[in-house]
């Protein structure tokens, strides 16, 4: 308004007033970008397990044997014992611990199995009943430490596979059981079907064992809902210590079953403590928690995780990387994974805040 007559002036009137910046369209463009974004955190690993196969196919270092069904074959079952040993840690995972005595299991698993057929002739089933139960005693032991009396379960499973490592070295004297093992298992080891090894087929059978256990079982979500938080798990009336026993109770019988799948593929048992089958499968089930269902430690998570490892690994040695790069790279893919299982884990939370 005019300060001298009170007159409106036209001018101003017309002028639209000015309207604040409009977010909606921002906020729609982040909304369809964000089912982007959790596809590829979903599946970024597999995407590069993808990309890495091409990759190291099409090279012409590596392409003509990295392509070979021989290459193929063997490079899988290499690994069936190795997801296996994975597939272990998956119980107590979920229940919120990290099982450091997997490794040492299986081989003391496949010490019993040998033993028992070398020494006292016994049947392979009945060879392979003594190692599951071997398994299950040492699972039950610690799963007693860990949940009834208080022990950190760092320092019993780490505990536990020392003084494993040390009883198949006393045992074995340091050296190989070879004589008397059955035919038959190691048939599992070393012959096909359908141009498929045996013993990966056998892993694959474990795996979808565990699965069902973990995705289709009461005891699967009661896992989960005990790791994720025991307290609340206790007031809507699950029995924590039970399943945290029974996590360790898994983890010894599936461990013990790898034990068996690693002398079928050997052939022989040796005075190894298993703690050089820890580690790749501490990378395989880390790298699990930030693919296909992120957060939470998964059977098809591991798989990839397995072959995203072996791939690299099998590529990179052909093209002729030293051999000390299958070390630096599970090293690294270790310190990968729980680095971005960290970062999705503060995600959450934040989140949820």
């Amino acid at each position: 308004m005019d300060e001298t007559n009170g007159a409106v002036d036209v001018d101003t009137a017309a002028r639209p007033l000015p309207v604040p910046p409009d977010d909606s369209a921002r906020a729609d463009t982040g909304r369809r970008s964000r089912p982007a974004v959790a596809l590829i955190e979903r599946y970024g690993l597999l995407l590069m397990l993808v990309v890495m196969t091409a990759v190291f196919a099409a090279l012409p270092q590596s392409g003509e044997a990295f392509r070979s069904s021989a290459n193929v074959q063997a490079l899988l079952a290499n690994q069936a014992v190795g997801l296996a040993v994975a597939l272990a840690l998956l119980f107590p995972m979920a229940a919120g611990f990290l099982d450091f005595s997997v490794g040492a299991v299986s081989a003391s698993a496949c010490v019993v199995a040998a033993t028992a057929m070398s020494r006292f002739g016994l049947p392979v089933p009945a060879a392979v009943a003594l190692a599951l139960l071997a398994g299950v005693l040492i699972g039950t032991t610690l799963g007693l430490l860990v949940s009834r009396f208080g022990m950190n379960p760092f320092i019993a499973t780490l505990g536990m596979a020392t003084l494993l490592g040390g009883a198949i070295f006393a045992y074995t004297d340091g050296l190989q059981i070879t004589k008397g093992i059955s035919p038959a298992l190691t048939d599992l080891g070393s012959l096909m079907w359908f141009g498929v090894p045996r013993i990966v087929l056998a892993a694959a059978g474990v795996a979808v064992v565990v699965w069902f256990v973990m995705d289709q079982t009461p005891l699967g979500r009661h896992l989960f809902a005990v790791g994720s938080n025991a307290n609340a798990a206790r007031l809507v009336g699950v029995n924590v210590l039970r399943v945290q026993l029974a996590s360790f109770v898994l983890s010894g019988l599936v461990a013990s079953a790898a034990g068996i799948l690693l002398l079928a593929r050997q052939g022989s048992a040796t005075s190894d403590n298993g703690m050089n089958m820890l580690f790749p499968a501490l990378t395989a089930v880390f790298l699990s928690t930030i693919v296909i269902d992120l957060g939470r430690p998964s059977v098809l998570g591991t798989v990839i995780g397995v072959l995203f490892v072996a791939v690299s690994v099998s590529g990179l040695t052909l093209i002729g990387a030293p051999s000390w790069v299958s070390q630096v790279f599970n090293g690294a893919a270790l310190l990968l994974a729980v680095g971005l299982a960290s970062i999705g884990r503060a995600r959450k939370s934040a989140a949820a805040r």
